[in-house]
């Protein structure tokens, strides 16, 4: 059961990622390829928090978010007067300038030895020692975290990011601030981003650069696209599905050697298909363009 458990822990750690990339690229219409570098800040910061400054997880997951947060603007005020493809590049660029730093950063981040020995979060003095505790743990800050974003996208704030996504023209015609509006929602995301982080550190109990690479940024987004922008639901079902999937290579016996590559050319075939046949994904409701 624990190897169930873990699918599902990991589930909500990436549903998560993925609404909150969500509301950055599907509501507000930002393509962003940078998100695992958020996330990887997060799971620092909070790692940090506990090992150098004796916090507990809560304490050190509440300063880890509006942390990178506040990160997050160094590269929101100067990109978002970029517009297409030239905001998607310069996220890029800040996807490689983190990994870059957490890996070669060694006195503070341990390079590409990573940090180990991570403290069991705790929860009422209770420690979260297995993994059916720990899924029950993630599942409800998981469900927090959604709980918040929902209300978030449904209050006139919410709205006013899909005015901005559909047409930004109007939108200031009607006197909003779009820049600023942008750079909240990059903020918004950002911050949501930590959360699953400093879960990841949490139930790893061990993280390295490795982690939070551009390819990890490319599953995050797939996970958007497949299960659809500007959907609540729909990153939650793209998550569920692309984490379960190469679970279901396992059942096909299919050896460790081959399934690695076979995930990925899967992951790129269903990305064809979509765009091919259902460019909004599964739920989606906003598309691409």
């Amino acid at each position: 059961m624990n190897y169930i458990w873990h699918i599902l822990v990991m589930i909500s750690i990436y549903a998560v990622l993925a609404a909150s990339l969500n509301l950055v690229a599907g509501y507000t219409g930002l393509l962003s390829l940078c998100h695992a570098a958020f996330y990887g800040i997060g799971a620092y910061a909070t790692t940090l928090l506990m090992m150098q400054m004796g916090l507990g997880f809560f304490p050190a997951m509440a300063l880890a978010v509006p942390l990178t947060a506040l990160l997050s603007l160094l590269i929101a005020i100067p990109s978002l007067r970029l517009r297409g493809d030239y905001f998607v590049l310069a996220t890029l660029g800040f996807q490689i300038i983190v990994f870059s730093l957490l890996y070669n950063c060694v006195r503070l981040t341990r390079g590409p030895y990573g940090i180990p020995g991570i403290p069991i979060p705790s929860l009422f003095g209770v420690p979260v020692d297995t993994v059916f505790k720990y899924f029950l743990f993630s599942t409800t800050i998981s469900t927090g975290a959604l709980a918040i974003l929902w209300l978030l996208i449904r209050s006139p704030f919410g709205r006013l990011l899909r005015a901005v996504r559909d047409d930004e023209v109007a939108a200031a015609a009607l006197g909003k601030n779009v820049p600023a509006v942008k750079t909240m929602a990059f903020a918004l995301g950002a911050g949501l981003a930590a959360i699953p982080g400093a879960m990841f550190a949490g139930y790893m109990r061990y993280i390295d650069p490795t982690s939070f690479t551009v390819g990890e940024t490319i599953f995050i987004l797939s996970a958007v696209v497949i299960g659809g922008a500007g959907s609540f639901w729909g990153p939650l079902v793209g998550s569920a599905f692309l984490v379960a999937l190469p679970e279901a290579l396992r059942l096909i016996q299919i050896p460790d050697a081959v399934a690695a590559n076979l995930r990925q050319v899967t992951y790129g075939l269903l990305l064809v298909v979509l765009m091919r046949i259902r460019p909004r994904g599964i739920m989606g409701e906003y598309e691409f363009k």
